[in-house]
């Protein structure tokens, strides 16, 4: 297995962690599949776990990132607003840039590592 380089990146709202890794992926989650319990399910996560996290964007934000839409004909769903795409997509290329910017000095670290079968 190749070496990885894995940035966690976390922006914080006086006590609250407002994004970090796991909360983009969620709100990925939830774009992909237009639902929380899925998204929850996706990620291996109860749907409270995901509500939480969700309720936790909503109120660090100047506007809720995540909007949901009460049952009906079409069954109610989850979408990202347009401040919750436009989190997801600054976020990964902070981390795209990050990594650009450190290609040099990553590699010099992971020429250093040991091969997985030999590490103690």
């Amino acid at each position: 297995m190749k070496p990885g380089v894995q940035f966690r990146l976390r922006i914080r709202n006086g006590d609250d962690i407002a994004v970090g890794p796991g909360k983009i992926e969620l709100l990925e989650a939830i774009a992909n599949t237009g639902s929380i319990t899925a998204a929850a399910k996706s990620l291996s996560m109860s749907y409270r776990r995901a509500w939480l996290l969700v309720d936790t964007m909503n109120r660090c934000f100047k506007s809720r990132v995540v909007e949901t839409e009460a049952g009906g004909k079409r069954g109610g769903g989850t979408r990202l607003t347009a401040l919750g795409a436009q989190l997801v997509r600054s976020y990964r290329l902070i981390e795209t840039r990050a990594a650009k910017a450190g290609a040099t000095e990553i590699a010099t670290l992971t020429r250093l590592l040991a091969h997985p079968s030999k590490a103690r």
